[in-house]
């Protein structure tokens, strides 16, 4: 802004002007397209009826505010998406003589709650499903779901996605129709992936389900430059998104201050260079909120991102190069994992045990990243030492009560309120009350029982 550059940022992620985030800051203007997922928006006393099972959905009462927000839907043009790219074509068009612009346009979608116009769904599901509609799985271990289900939510993130390819098309149109694409940097990213199954998981669980394998961590990052550099182009040199901004400014012919930490693409894109990066370090925001490693529960990072987990978990790390993906937690975490991306991209072989030369090396360099971004002293030692330790703590005490249900298909459903056990009962679940049990009896009768923490399945033999 400061070298006359309109930054104008349009989005309907909610959590972009919830609170006191202020992710809003530094922008010329700032649109925010109301009612996606969990906005406080609409409050007005709608009726809504819950598209599943109360013990399938990860956020009851996120998705009833989603489907009050909703309510009013009545075409492909009231989607988020769809208004919130729509706005952005509007601002382009209004906006089309000015010499310089930054636009930033944040799409919440595809995200969950999934939920696309039925005439994208019908292109991925199966005709013959007949179950319910899992538009917000609870994360975690997915075996609350049978496959049809899974395949069926599966079916409803391609929706979504096809929804917003479509709109990001009708987008990237607008700026040719305009004559802006001849002179426009257009980036297109995003955050994280998802699971669906994968490795046993749902979502992005956290603590010490929240190993991020590749389908988690490997995201698109597409570059369009206007004089075609680079154009056709698959580029193989590793990235974050801590680079982009460096990118940008490079582009651009800026400085780039020496507080940035991510590097420019830009030797990457003009063919310069090969790697700028020898690796990437990816993980979530670090419950090891103190030198005791203990984070507040509650915390306002838990309202963020939609963590679900326990305070006093510890979130493991991973490390890519090239070739290999190492995990690690922190000391106390359990189990490390090494994969050869080249021979098994899908990680499947953990071959930790196969090549500790290689693990070795990976951690070093874990290491060294981590004191090499400022982390405390006590904190990158828990990390050093999680090399040496294949140990698990205890995520919960055993004398922890729980109240558990059947799921009629055969699952041991436990939560830790009796009021969470209630609420799920209902129509989709036997006749019954909820029994008080505690977390080591029932690890001892049923090991693969789910046991529910904010929002968030873990196995009982996960917690002990």
């Amino acid at each position: 802004a400061a070298r006359g550059r309109v930054p104008m940022i349009i989005f309907d992620t909610p959590m972009l002007a919830a609170d006191s985030y202020n992710y809003t800051r530094g922008f010329a203007g700032w649109d925010f397209v109301r009612g996606q997922h969990a906005d406080r928006y609409v409050v007005d006393p709608i009726p809504t009826r819950l598209p599943a099972a109360p013990h399938k959905l990860k956020n009851v009462a996120a998705t009833h505010r989603y489907l009050r927000n909703t309510a009013f839907r009545r075409s492909e043009d009231d989607w988020m998406a769809a208004q919130t790219l729509r706005r952005a074509m509007a601002w382009l068009e209004r906006n089309r003589a000015r010499e310089d612009f930054v636009l930033w346009v944040d799409l919440w979608d595809p995200h969950e709650p999934f939920d696309a116009p039925d005439f994208d769904l019908t292109r991925y599901a199966d005709p013959d499903y007949r179950g319910e509609e899992i538009i917000y799985p609870r994360y975690g271990r997915p075996d609350y779901m049978d496959e049809a289900e899974r395949d069926h939510v599966r079916a409803h993130y391609a929706a979504l996605v096809t929804l917003v390819d479509r709109w990001i098309g009708r987008l990237l149109e607008k700026l040719e129709a305009l004559g802006l694409a001849r002179n426009t940097l257009v980036l297109f990213f995003s955050d994280h992936g998802h699971l669906f199954g994968d490795h046993d998981l749902q979502g992005k669980p956290t603590g010490p389900l929240g190993k991020l394998y590749e389908v988690t961590t490997r995201v698109p990052l597409l570059i369009r430059h206007p004089g075609g550099v680079g154009a056709g182009r698959r580029v193989g040199g590793i990235a974050q998104h801590p680079d982009l901004l460096p990118t940008i400014l490079d582009v651009l012919g800026l400085p780039i201050p020496a507080t940035v930490q991510g590097q420019s693409l830009w030797p990457l894109i003009r063919g310069e260079a090969e790697d700028v990066r020898e690796c990437a370090v990816s993980g979530r925001y670090s419950r090891l909120a103190s030198e005791g490693g203990r984070a507040p529960a509650g915390s306002d990072a838990a309202a963020f991102d939609g963590a679900a987990g326990i305070a006093t978990a510890q979130e493991p790390l991973t490390l890519t190069t090239r070739r290999w993906a190492y995990l690690s937690p922190a000391e106390g975490g359990g189990d490390r994992e090494l994969y050869d991306l080249d021979a098994d991209p899908a990680q499947g072989r953990n071959l930790i045990a196969e090549r500790p030369d290689v693990a070795a090396e990976l951690h070093a360099a874990l290491v060294a990243w981590l004191e090499g971004v400022g982390m405390p002293p006590g904190r990158v030692a828990r990390y050093r030492r999680g090399e040496r330790s294949a140990a698990r703590d205890p995520l919960l005490p055993a004398d922890t009560p729980l109240w558990a249900i059947e799921d009629g298909r055969g699952h041991t459903l436990a939560f830790t309120h009796r009021g969470a056990a209630e609420a799920c009962l209902g129509p989709a679940v036997p006749p019954q009350a909820a029994r008080e049990t505690t977390l080591g009896r029932l690890r001892e009768q049923v090991p693969r029982a789910l046991v529910d923490m904010h929002d968030q399945y873990y196995r009982s033999e996960d917690l002990l």
